[in-house]
């Protein structure tokens, strides 16, 4: 599947297959901008690399990451939450 073969009807909810973005946060120290995309793959999810993006809590102990990925559908949307919250480092996902 490719980004262009995406294509969202609108006024309507999730749509699948489409592109996600899933954020999680946690442990500073746990390397989260490494963590998350390999846990993403490793449930076999296509994961959009050059969209990762992070940001350090205030005091610098938490980190947030966001990331793009290709969900073919619900379930596998609902894996990428599971995967990562199942995670010792990570606190929550959004």
């Amino acid at each position: 599947m490719q980004i262009n073969d995406i294509q969202p009807a609108e006024g309507q909810g999730f749509q699948f297959p489409g592109e996600f973005e899933i954020t999680a946060m946690g442990n500073a120290a746990a390397h989260l901008e490494t963590l998350v995309p390999e846990l993403l793959q490793g449930v076999g999810l296509e994961v959009l690399h050059e969209t990762v993006s992070s940001r350090q809590s205030s005091g610098g102990t938490y980190t947030s990451v966001t990331i793009r990925f290709l969900c073919r559908t619900r379930e596998d949307y609902d894996k990428a939450h599971e995967v990562l919250r199942a995670h010792d480092e990570i606190r929550f996902t959004l």
